[in-house]
């Protein structure tokens, strides 16, 4: 139960992840119906992966009442499940300082996006009291919990981008911007919803100061300008585009790139749009 307790904190401070908790003990998951796929599967089996998309892609027409490109499908749904498979490897580092050592099937998502986490093994300090539980790996530092974070999180999803980049048109150096963007989006979103935005960018830039291999660029935040009250009082810029402005031409995100001047329509649009 060591990571479970932080799982079900997390399902409830962030409900856009629409996520249920399963203790290892009940099972992999292999019951959860139609439309259900883990990380291994949309990285190695064509038919799961066309199925993802295919969502994704009713799910804009519905929302939206585009017809997405290709690319901007893919684009879309690897977003949303970079930023739920990273924020799921994170949450628990920030609510706990534990950091779940997930397998590609520990991550299932289904239908309307929502994901199923199996959790289990995890890393953590020696003076965590889970440090005796047989599944911890006790590591020696808070420098050592960031490499291993940073590294659980870019081994979950190497093979979902090799796999998806013909379909994104996009390089290597944007597929893992992507990763490395979303990352740090979770963390920030969970300060916000922990009323702590300055704390979660704070452990953000923690985890990815500096460019990091495979992530190429740190977290980088900075003061809003002319932030109202409720909105973000921080901002930071992606180093690439989610491409939520073609299914949303009147809005752009708070940190896209393409962002030019402070009067640009803003929206945090980060696993919405």
């Amino acid at each position: 139960m060591s990571l479970v307790w932080a799982y079900r904190r997390l399902a409830v401070l962030c409900p856009v992840l629409r996520l249920t908790v399963t203790p290892a003990d009940f099972g992999d998951g292999a019951g959860d119906g139609p439309g259900w796929s883990d990380a291994a599967a949309l990285a190695h089996d064509p038919a799961a992966l066309d199925s993802f998309l295919a969502a994704e892609a009713t799910r804009i027409r519905l929302a939206h009442g585009v017809e997405a490109r290709e690319d901007v499908v893919a684009t879309r749904a690897l977003h949303s499940y970079l930023w739920s498979a990273g924020l799921l490897m994170s949450g628990p580092w920030y609510l706990d300082r534990r950091v779940p050592l997930l397998r590609p099937e520990d991550i299932r998502v289904g239908p309307g996006g929502s994901f199923r986490v199996t959790p289990g093994a995890f890393a953590c300090l020696p003076d965590d009291p889970a440090a005796a539980d047989p599944r911890a790996t006790v590591l020696d530092s808070d420098e050592d919990m960031h490499a291993e974070l940073r590294r659980v999180v870019a081994d979950h999803v190497r093979p979902l981008l090799a796999t998806l980049r013909p379909r994104l048109r996009r390089g290597t150096r944007a597929l893992w911007g992507m990763a490395g963007d979303d990352l740090v989006s979770g963390l920030w979103h969970l300060g916000r919803a922990l009323g702590e935005e300055q704390h979660g960018a704070d452990l953000a830039t923690r985890l990815l100061p500096v460019p990091f291999p495979p992530f190429p660029g740190g977290a980088h935040f900075r003061p809003a300008p002319d932030a109202l009250p409720g909105e973000p009082s921080l901002t930071r810029t992606r180093i690439g585009c989610c491409l939520h402005y073609t299914v949303r031409p009147d809005e752009t995100c708070s940190t896209c790139p393409r962002r030019t001047c402070a009067t640009a329509p803003a929206a945090m649009g980060c696993v919405s749009g």
